[in-house]
């Protein structure tokens, strides 16, 4: 199992574009065989950082995700709003491995 930690520098006047994106990716990401844990906002603290978490059987599941989402138009239609709206500065991506119980 592995799960994808999305931190994002966003811009702070642009949270609902931000909101609308992180929408269409849960679903996007769950869609093409992923388990999304969530979009998290600014709440308190810094006003410009967001994070995402979720979650692919495999790397080789997440791969053909990225695959996947290459060519997807819904996904590509996701990262076009992103371009055009100008809400996400930028992005980094980690792996972790999640320990349970």
């Amino acid at each position: 199992m592995i799960t994808v930690h999305l931190r994002y520098e966003i811009d702070a006047d642009k949270l609902a574009e931000f909101t609308d994106y992180g929408q269409r990716w849960i679903r996007l990401v769950n869609r093409l065989g992923g388990d999304h844990h969530g979009y998290f906002m600014p709440s308190e603290g810094d006003s410009d950082e967001a994070f995402a978490l979720f979650t692919f059987p495999s790397l080789a599941e997440y791969e053909r995700y990225r695959e996947a989402s290459a060519t997807d138009p819904e996904c590509q239609e996701a990262f076009q709003f992103a371009r055009e709206t100008g809400c996400i500065r930028r992005y980094e991506r980690r792996f972790l491995t999640p320990v349970f119980e």
